[in-house]
């Protein structure tokens, strides 16, 4: 059920005690370590309410609790491979032996919700004051429920588990993820049939991308057509997410929506020719669309019995990981942009008349923004590519990696890398592997420990700075965030390739805090009965600090080197080493 903006909104609850402990639960990004930070008790009162994000990442499932004031007051974490290794992922993923195909079990994510709320629950954090919840999940992954599934989360039993009750309800049960490449076919065929790369940007927002969700259905309904048949929703996996805590199919946000191929970027809407190259029966499969501030229903019987949450707990529209990564920086205006440093590398802004292009990035809605819009550029090639040269050529250790890096200067002495551990989404590259150049632009056969430091750092952001240039995201500051914003040495490099001050904020998993100001921001719309400007909610995040200014020189030595790498790309992407 749809909430309407006129409905009742969370009543004051009785009995609920004075605070409680606050611990950080981290096992994140291939730190099988856990991590305990005691963080200062809260002292919010009785009544103070709560609002809960979550953030279905490719490595782990996190949960952020802020409270009105918009202060992280716990947080925790669910790591796939560490926690739930019968699942048998490696880095939260299967990489099938096609070297293209990456799938993550539908089934691991709802046992990683059991076992997130479950501690939760044993902290004794207070569920019954959490007034709202909405959440992150990564973008382009799709999840495949069978007939029957919407019946099943309308009647969960509060004395099992999710993950038993649920555990038969996929059809296809292995999710294709952001990670896979194995959709060229639909990809070509979808652009044909809209009238070429340009016209199919124009049309969605993005040329069709082999990750997107279209395009993977399309897969699917071609190579499974039993499963393609059995299948009664196919959701992203955000709405997921949001269909189990409302118990029925939750709607699609347009910002996560347009991740698809499958949406008009300029009407918001399903667009009936994006459908008709995908799959039969199509529309019957997925629910509408809605803005990303609007309740989707309130929480369903099984979390306020098992868990204690308030009856009255409403669900706002689960969003990306990327859109929710924009709401966490407060990007509701042009002119800032964020960098995340993450499994995969994105730059992204707020924008207000956007520009689809058919040679890279993506044109979104924007989830803090009804009439606005935001541009992303992804690189596949991120945390896990820097891991491998530092595991390589450092010793596996970061403080190794930084001494090798400040031991060669900026340009690297003419050398030039490219490094696509996976296969590259931007530019399009399927051939891994490492690529050198030398000062006279001649394949290198190889390189220095500290050459191959430094050259992976400048190769990623020179990558971002040309490509988000070529679709007009030219950002004034930019906002760093993402595991590898915390290395000083990374951040220097990104301010003298962009030429601008770098800030970071101490939160790092934006996603989930992105995720918690939506869910306050919507439920402050909801009490209005009116959209509510994001900035009211984004005015009472800390200050960025100042993390890296820029070096002229060094700037204007990248500024020069950036022709002479776009060109050496153009020879990697077309093959002619």
């Amino acid at each position: 059920m749809i909430l309407r903006q006129t409905q009742s909104v969370i009543p004051s609850e009785e009995g609920i005690q004075n605070g409680f402990d606050l611990t950080l639960d981290s096992r994140l990004h291939g730190n099988d370590k856990a991590k305990t930070i005691k963080q200062r008790h809260y002292e919010g009162g009785k009544h103070g309410k709560l609002f809960l994000g979550l953030d279905l990442s490719t490595q782990a499932l996190k949960g952020i609790i802020i409270d009105s004031a918009g202060r992280v007051r716990f947080e925790t974490a669910v790591n796939f491979d560490h926690d739930l290794p019968e699942f048998k992922t490696k880095g939260g993923v299967h990489q099938h032996a096609d070297g293209l195909t990456v799938t993550s079990p539908s089934l691991m994510w709802v046992a990683a919700l059991d076992l997130l709320l479950e501690r939760l629950q044993s902290r004794k954090i207070p569920l019954e004051r959490i007034a709202a919840i909405s959440g992150s999940g990564q973008q382009h992954g799709s999840v495949y429920l069978k007939r029957g599934t919407a019946a099943v989360l309308n009647a969960l039993d509060p004395e099992k588990s999710l993950r038993t009750q649920l555990a038969k309800s996929f059809s296809v049960a292995n999710s294709p993820v952001w990670m896979d490449s194995s959709t060229t076919k639909e990809c070509r065929r979808r652009d044909a049939f809209l009238g070429g790369p340009k016209a199919a940007a124009r049309l969605t927002g993005s040329r069709s991308y082999e990750r997107f969700t279209g395009n993977q259905i399309a897969k699917i309904a071609e190579k499974f057509p039993k499963k393609y048949a059995a299948t009664e929703q196919i959701a992203l996996v955000s709405s997921f997410l949001a269909s189990v805590f409302i118990g029925g199919y939750a709607p699609i946000d347009t910002a996560d929506g347009a991740g698809m191929n499958l949406m008009n970027i300029f009407t918001k809407r399903w667009d009936r020719r994006a459908f008709d190259c995908t799959g039969k029966k199509l529309s019957e499969k997925l629910a509408p669309l809605v803005a990303a501030h609007k309740p989707v229903g309130r929480i369903s019987r099984y979390f306020t019995v098992r868990y204690g949450f308030s009856p009255a707990a409403v669900i706002i529209a689960f969003s990306g990981d990327n859109p929710n990564s924009l709401a966490a920086f407060g990007l509701d205006r042009p002119g800032a942009a964020a960098i995340s440093l993450g499994t995969s590398d994105t730059i992204f802004g707020a924008l207000i008349h956007p520009k689809p292009s058919a040679a890279e990035g993506h044109i979104f809605g924007n989830p803090i923004d009804p009439r606005g819009y935001m541009a992303l550029v992804c690189w596949k090639n991120g945390s896990l590519t820097r891991e491998f040269v530092r595991n390589s050529f450092a010793r596996g250790s970061w403080p190794v990696f930084n001494r090798l890096l400040n031991k060669t200067p900026p340009g690297n002495n003419g050398l030039l890398g490219f490094y696509f551990k996976e296969p590259e989404i931007t530019p399009p590259v399927f051939k891994t592997g490492i690529y050198l150049f030398n000062r006279h632009n001649k394949p290198a056969a190889n390189a220095a420990p500290e050459q191959n430091v430094r050259a992976v750092l400048e190769s990623q952001f020179l990558s971002m700075r040309l490509h988000c240039g070529n679709i007009g995201l030219r950002p004034q500051t930019i906002l760093a965030t993402g595991g590898a914003s915390v290395n000083p040495s990374i951040l220097r490099i990104m301010a003298d390739v962009f030429g601008r001050n770098v800030y970071t904020i101490k939160q790092q998993n934006s996603a989930a805090l992105g995720a918690a100001l939506r869910a306050l921001h919507g439920w402050k719309c909801l009490n209005a009965r009116r959209f509510i400007p994001f900035r009211e909610v984004s005015a009472l995040l800390e200050k960025p600090k100042l993390k890296a200014r820029p070096n002229p020189r060094n700037h204007r030595l990248y500024t020069a080197i950036l022709p002479r790498f776009s060109k050496l790309e153009n020879i990697v992407v077309n093959r002619q080493i």
